[in-house]
């Protein structure tokens, strides 16, 4: 395993995920859990999160899972495609996000995200992405 909750939080602190909140509860083998409080900042004009907060949080959990279970002899990833449906809206409380593996690859991994509002269990979002793994080059 290459990560764990504490390393990564420190790491990703000044980036988007930090700047969102974006903490990392778990991460295991085949996946992450993640939580993101609501703020004010991650509405809509409509006082909902809004859609990019969202797949923000799903992308994350998804990523985080992603780089913590690489193949031994992978250099990197990088998202290939991503998809997200709405479910329902949400406006205040915090968001969880499980990223579960649906398959692990050495090129490819996918990976489904469920975002729920904590407190209520209430699903908001499912995620869906493939990841692209990226090896050394060969001379």
């Amino acid at each position: 395993m290459r990560c764990t909750p504490e390393f990564i939080n420190n790491q990703d602190k000044n980036n988007l995920s930090g700047f969102l909140g974006i903490v990392a509860i778990e991460i295991g083998e085949s996946h992450a859990v993640l939580e993101m409080p609501i703020k004010d900042s991650h509405l809509n004009i409509m006082k909902f999160v809004h859609g990019g907060s969202i797949v923000a949080l799903a992308d994350t959990a998804a990523g985080y899972a992603t780089y913590a279970n690489l193949p031994e002899e992978a250099e990197t990833f990088t998202t290939l495609e991503l998809k997200c449906n709405f479910i329902r809206g949400v406006g205040k409380g915090t968001l969880q996000c499980r990223a579960d593996c649906v398959h692990k690859g050495k090129k490819t991994q996918v990976w489904d995200a469920t975002v729920i509002e904590k407190t209520t269990g209430k699903k908001v979002a499912e995620f869906r992405c493939t990841q692209f793994i990226l090896h050394p080059r060969e001379k």
